[in-house]
């Protein structure tokens, strides 16, 4: 069966079940007789309303005026005009997702340079280039500065920062996921009880790059921070505790106002050294500082200084 015979018993079964509403009127005038007329030649449908874009009834309203409201001699043009009608309600329209105004403006958004601060209307610090690799300027915007209250993050910050006595930054964050891996997510209770065989493996692994003297002293400092978390509820409850559970927020203009240490480091590396820590002198207790957001040093004119100083001047949220 065509597809046409099947639109036409569609078409026919919905007349015979439901009553015409014109049934009950006045009876059609002969303008309207000649117009079904000259529309059951090329479909048996009557003329009525319907909320349709595409209905036969709007098609066949605006012909009427397109024709001066003859329609005594343009039956082949409306037999025509009808039939190419019908093609385009059986011809599905492209859905808006489709559309190529949607594409272009998915592809702008995608094309912007994440480093090139400019295009986005950003600024960073000084120190993010153009040269700057990917993970490091990820790490300046979504990890640097931003308070940590998490026991099990500020040991991997700590950890990391140990690192830079002999890597940058971005060469720490482009093994940070494998020596995570290595040290069990940071957990201290884990990494606590790591014994020789696993001290001996890591250190022997060429991809990490980390000296058994480092790892080793990674596993002492897990002992350390269980203990801390004996006396002191947890690691973070310790080191938010030595700065009275407030951020410190530096003001800097130029990078050459940070500092690479404070009196403030100094006496928390004196303390952890006390505690049985090791690579915890000022430079890195202070990297570790900046790191967890316990010292807020983004620039002033750095796009993220306004949003670490709002989540610095937030309650402490330490559970």
């Amino acid at each position: 069966m065509s597809k046409e015979n099947m639109r036409r018993n569609i078409v026919e079964k919905k007349n015979t079940t439901s009553p015409n509403p014109r049934s009950n009127k006045e009876k059609p005038s002969s303008t309207q007789s000649l117009i079904s007329k000259h529309l059951k030649k090329v479909y048996p449908v009557g003329i009525h309303k319907t909320s349709s874009l595409l209905s036969l009834s709007s098609l066949s309203l605006t012909l009427s005026h397109n024709s001066n409201d003859s329609f005594t001699d343009s039956s082949p043009t409306l037999e025509q005009t009808i039939s190419s009608a019908l093609q385009l309600i059986i011809t599905p329209t492209p859905s808006r997702r489709e559309q190529p105004v949607a594409k272009t403006t998915s592809n702008h958004v995608n094309n912007l340079d994440p480093i090139n601060c400019e295009d986005q209307g950003l600024r960073r610090c000084n120190w993010i280039t153009k040269n700057s690799d990917k993970l490091y300027v990820e790490f300046h915007d979504e990890c640097w500065g931003v308070p940590v209250y998490d026991d099990n993050q500020l040991f991997e910050l700590l950890s990391l920062c140990g690192m830079l006595m002999n890597y940058n930054w971005t060469e720490i964050l482009k093994r940070k996921n494998l020596v995570r891996e290595a040290f069990y997510g940071f957990e201290p209770n884990i990494v606590a009880k790591m014994g020789e065989e696993d001290i001996m493996e890591i250190a022997s692994n060429k991809d990490m790059m980390l000296g058994e003297s480092r790892v080793r002293s990674i596993v002492e400092n897990a002992k350390c921070i269980l203990k801390i978390a004996k006396t002191h509820g947890s690691f973070s409850g310790y080191m938010w505790g030595s700065v009275n559970y407030k951020p410190t927020i530096n003001r800097c203009r130029h990078p050459r106002n940070v500092p690479l240490r404070t009196p403030k480091a100094e006496a928390i590396s004196k303390d952890l050294l006390k505690h049985g820590f090791r690579l915890v002198g000022p430079v890195i207790v202070y990297s570790f500082m900046q790191a967890a957001g316990i010292s807020i040093d983004h620039l002033v004119d750095c796009f993220r200084f306004s949003e670490c100083v709002n989540l610095a001047e937030r309650p402490w949220r330490h559970v």
